[in-house]
């Protein structure tokens, strides 16, 4: 699955993730809360309830908790409409004993809340706007219809009108925007979560190229003198068996099979990286390295380099799997948006490290330029057609995943657009800054020899 093709999971996908077991231990929480409530009520306060009815309410409940632990496993996941079914319940059996115990005049009309919240966060929004609709008609019938509260004593216990009007109001609006607000937090927890998993299969495809990159180059390496010592004696083999023809073919075959598996190991040592078992390399290989596959797209790329801090030689730099994947990414955002050439521009001091990339094209659409790296960023509904970069259709998910890995590697980075002096340019700019610690272990020493290479572990 690549970024590309990736999309944020369903709302119905995720509706199935919740077990049943879960929606039955909450269900038994608030069946031990009415019926606190329903005791305190009746032998406390001596309020003169519908008990029969009330405890039937409660006792619906608890039939239904019961067929659910006998009939269903215990690791059942509940579908879109077994939740929707769920929560639905529960919303209409609350109501039910507000209507017999006061309507709005009781102060736990407030727990209307709780089912439309639990469908904000867990199901889709066609749920969630059919329970928050019925938790809007629950309360508007119980501000007018409900029984009363009757003390022991045959006295009324009621709010005035204005009070209960008041309690409806309120119950409304704390509906729509606890609904509203939780969901919304709950998306982009969800957006959040989906844009991090593709981040991890990046790095992680990323680490399986370099190690079978570097695998491939080690073993070119490593067979390299076998298949030269092969060569050499086939070769001999080949010139003191020239009066025997049959012999002298088979050597000249085992010469031209040693020189076929040098050239398919030198191709395949070239395939996507140069000297993958290097685990340091001069800055611009590196840049030049994480931009190979866009060179071919008919975009210029061009490199430049500055020393700002006096030293003679670029640093070396660390080929983090993380570093290469999230340069990449960004060099092929320029490429896709530039009108004919993209600029890589590295420049150094003893204490930081900085890539500048920007491009010919129209630069990012102004609007957008404090969202970019949400992940699954799109243009806003009814909004106007981008006439900064008119072809873009994507959901921010690769410059997502360039921000992270680059971030996790310890740089910073910067968005803007912007003209450039050197070219007279406008175009988007993106400008990724390292402490030269982070990427130079050296930093500025001489070079010392990494050690022997060791097996890449799975």
């Amino acid at each position: 699955m690549t970024q590309a093709t990736l999309k944020p999971l369903g709302e119905r996908t995720r509706a199935n993730w919740i077990r049943l077991r879960t929606m039955i231990v909450l269900r038994w929480v608030a069946i031990a809360g009415q019926l606190t409530a329903i005791t305190v009520a009746d032998r406390i306060y001596g309020l003169q309830l519908e008990l029969a009815l009330c405890y039937f309410a409660v006792g619906a409940s608890v039939i239904g908790n019961l067929v659910a632990i006998l009939v269903f496993p215990e690791n059942k996941r509940l579908s879109e409409y077994e939740n929707l079914s769920m929560v639905m319940f529960d919303l209409l059996q609350l109501g039910f004993l507000l209507f017999l115990t006061g309507g709005l005049h009781n102060p736990f009309s407030l727990l209307l809340l709780g089912p439309v919240t639990i469908s904000a966060t867990a199901l889709s929004l066609r749920s969630t706007i059919v329970l928050c609709s019925t938790a809007i008609a629950l309360a508007t019938v119980l501000a007018i219809f409900h029984f009363p509260l009757i003390t022991q004593s045959g006295g009324l216990l009621e709010i005035p009108q204005i009070f209960v009007f008041g309690n409806w109001v309120a119950l409304v609006i704390a509906i729509l925007f606890s609904t509203s607000y939780s969901r919304r937090v709950t998306t982009e927890i969800h957006s959040m979560s989906d844009a991090l998993t593709a981040t991890q299969m990046a790095l992680a495809r990323e680490q399986k190229l370099t190690d079978l990159g570097g695998v491939v180059a080690a073993a070119a390496h490593e067979l390299g003198t076998p298949l030269a010592t092969i060569k050499l004696a086939s070769t001999e083999l080949l010139h003191e068996l020239q009066d025997n023809p049959e012999l002298a073919e088979d050597a000249a075959l085992i010469r031209d099979q040693a020189d076929r598996c040098r050239d398919i190991l030198r191709d395949m040592g070239r395939v996507g990286k140069d000297d993958l078992h290097l685990r340091q390399a001069p800055l611009m290989a590196v840049l030049e390295e994480a931009a190979e596959p866009h060179r071919a797209r008919g975009k210029t790329i061009e490199f430049s380099t500055e020393n700002l801090g006096g030293a003679a030689d670029q640093p070396e730099v660390l080929r983090k799997p993380e570093i290469i994947h999230g340069l990449r990414n960004l060099v092929q955002n320029a490429v896709d948006f530039a009108q004919t050439t993209v600029w890589v521009d590295a420049n150094w001091t003893d204490d930081h490290i900085s890539v500048r990339i920007f491009d010919d094209g129209k630069g990012f659409p102004p609007h957008l330029l404090g969202r970019i790296g949400d992940p699954f960023m799109r243009r806003r509904r009814g909004g106007r057609p981008s006439t900064q970069r008119p072809g873009y259709e994507g959901m921010g998910l690769g410059l997502f995943i360039a921000k992270t890995l680059l971030e996790r590697s310890g740089a910073e980075l910067r968005f803007a657009n912007g003209s450039d002096t050197v070219t007279g340019q406008h175009g988007a700019v993106v400008e990724v800054i390292w402490p030269r610690r982070k990427l130079d272990p050296q930093n500025g020493e001489p070079r010392t020899a990494l050690g022997e290479n060791t097996p890449i572990k799975a």
